[in-house]
């Protein structure tokens, strides 16, 4: 690159041009050195202060500018060749050759560092942002905070109204962590809102996954009334397969849980806590007997839990207005006493006062009593009169007493309306036929009308025939809708088992939960179940009467229908109007 000249033609000093630290170091130069020009080896011995001196110069964007244009062709000697004999400039590292080529391996790894850092912060950054876009922020947000949705309930109120369940005490400590202490104003809410919405989950709910539906029952498995517990589990068993081998209620699989009361009060306490406690069941649904139902229906309504289509006519579980969440399928005991009252009266012509009461010394024999009581005054206009009640025990065949005083009253007794188990009821007949030969015996449907066939046929046929049996199910050998769809059912998931009437009635019973549970929807409570049930209306199954639900009925059937024992132990259908 060439001098620049003057106006004289004579060329500039070239140092002019040089930056302004290198001017300034070769005038100092000039001034301190009294030898004309300094060797090469004397640059070392003045390179650290010059480097001190450098660091406190301002710094020069022109010859930054430069060096960086230049740095590949600079040229040691040309800046020897300054004239003056002035000292050779120390290089600036940056612009040494050496240095560009082999540059310090540190820096360059903490480049490779920041850059993989950055990196780092940009995908997490991005998928912050992606999370947030599909709502499921907050609940990776919950998962590391260790909030699962576990041990995290929260019960369904309306807005604004969150309260927390006795099942969630870990959600009290994480709440106010997310709670803000800022009012929102009315755009933040709108462009809120959508992704509020999209982000919840469900709650948990005792007994329900996202694949199944987890039911309890407590009945008799052992004992003497265990036949009846083996059907009424047996025919919800049959509906519940059905459903299930059809896809399950919204994608969720039944499971049905038993667990064994013997028929006693004082067990039906801990299977109750075992099925809600242990095996968390959602709710109820089939629990055989009425001193049963003493004990288990309290604990449930204690808990709001489902109690549905008992095996039991009790008039506890038909309380006006009736109990939320108890729901019944079947006639009451009333009904059927009073319908086979009438029917002895109008049809056979038994007057009032030559019927007696053979009733089990419990709730349940009171509820049958009862009927027989109220069917009596609706006769008698208004006077009730009185009624031979003989008793037994319950879980015996004790009843030598019963028929000690049958035998002593002094009015003859025409009718006997039975309110017993199978066994029990059996007995009576046997010590009471030959002595009573015309006697007409009823039972209500508890009495478990297939296990009191086979009883009185091991007996013999005579005691058989003639026996009532009043049903809240139609005949299982008639050909109405439910029924056929019941035995192919059962012929099924049970081959072998013979159709019985206390089975029937566990299918019915199943398959009306069934329906409500289809509903409530797939975000399913027990609130939304009781919504639900109440909605059936004139519901149709097939049984020969609608079935229909309400705020203030929660009985779905009133029909009593009327069988007959033959000589061959087949139930026949009799009408009893």
């Amino acid at each position: 690159m060439s001098s620049p000249v003057d106006g004289n033609g004579k060329r500039d000093d070239p140092s002019a041009y040089a930056p302004k630290w290198v001017r300034d170091s070769n005038r100092e130069g000039s001034r301190e050195n009294t030898t004309p020009q300094q060797s090469e080896q004397s640059v070392p011995e003045k390179a650290p202060a010059s480097d001190e001196a450098r660091s406190h110069r301002p710094f020069d964007t022109t010859f930054s500018r430069e060096a960086r244009l230049t740095r590949r062709t600079w040229n040691p000697r040309a800046e020897s060749e300054l004239p003056g004999g002035d000292e050779e400039p120390r290089m600036p590292r940056s612009l040494d050759p050496k240095f560009l080529r082999d540059p310090p391996r540190t820096p360059r790894a903490l480049g490779r560092l920041a850059v993989v850092v950055s990196l780092i912060i940009a995908a997490s950054v991005g998928a912050a942002i992606a999370l947030f876009a599909t709502g499921k922020l907050p609940s990776e947000l919950n998962k590391m905070l260790g909030l699962s949705a576990d041990n995290m309930t929260v019960a369904s109120k309306p807005a604004g109204d969150t309260k927390i369940t006795r099942e969630q005490p870990g959600l009290a400590t994480a709440q106010p962590a997310v709670a803000s202490t800022e009012r929102p104003n009315s755009e933040d809410l709108a462009r809120v809102a959508p992704v509020r919405g999209a982000s919840e989950r469900a709650p948990t709910i005792r007994g329900v996954t996202d694949n199944e539906i987890r039911l309890g029952i407590s009945a008799a498995f052992t004992g003497s009334a265990k036949e009846l517990g083996i059907q009424m589990k047996l025919g919800i068993q049959t509906a519940f397969n059905l459903i299930n081998d059809a896809g399950g209620i919204h994608g969720r699989q039944l499971k049905l849980v038993a667990a064994d009361d013997g028929y006693e009060p004082t067990r039906t306490a801990e299977t109750m806590k075992e099925l809600y406690e242990k095996e968390q069941v959602f709710g109820f649904v089939g629990n055989v007997g009425t001193p049963t139902a003493v004990v288990g229906l309290p604990y449930a309504l204690e808990r709001r839990t489902l109690f549905f289509g008992a095996f039991t006519g009790a008039g506890l579980l038909r309380r006006d207005p009736p109990d939320r969440y108890v729901f019944n399928y079947r006639a009451s005991y009333a009904e059927e006493t009073d319908a086979v009252v009438r029917y002895l009266v109008k049809m056979r012509g038994v007057r009032p006062e030559q019927i007696a009461v053979f009733a089990q010394q419990d709730a349940y024999g009171d509820s049958g009593f009862a009927g027989v009581a109220k069917a009596m005054r609706a006769l008698r206009g208004g006077n009730e009169g009185t009624i031979l009640r003989l008793d037994y025990q319950r879980n015996t065949l004790d009843v030598d007493d019963a028929v000690a005083r049958l035998r002593a009253h002094k009015i003859p007794i025409k009718a006997v309306v039975m309110v017993g188990a199978y066994r029990s009821c059996a007995k009576f007949i046997e010590k009471t036929r030959d002595v009573y030969p015309s006697m007409i015996y009823t039972n209500v449907s508890f009495v478990g009308s297939t296990a009191l066939a086979d009883e009185l046929m091991l007996l013999g046929p005579r005691y058989a025939n003639g026996v009532i049996v009043t049903q809240v199910v139609p005949a299982v050998d008639s050909y109405a809708s439910t029924v056929l769809k019941y035995k192919t059912a059962l012929a099924k998931y049970f081959p072998g088992v013979l159709p019985d009437y206390v089975s029937l009635e566990g299918y019915v019973a199943g398959s009306l939960l069934l329906e409500g549970l289809k509903r409530a929807g797939r975000q399913l409570d027990t609130e939304k179940l009781v919504e639900a049930l109440e909605t059936v209306r004139g519901f149709d199954m097939g049984l020969g009467t609608p079935i229909s639900f309400g705020p203030t009925e929660h009985q779905g059937s009133h029909k009593v229908w009327g069988t007959q024992l033959n000589e061959y132990g087949r139930y026949q259908a009799i009408d009893l109007e």
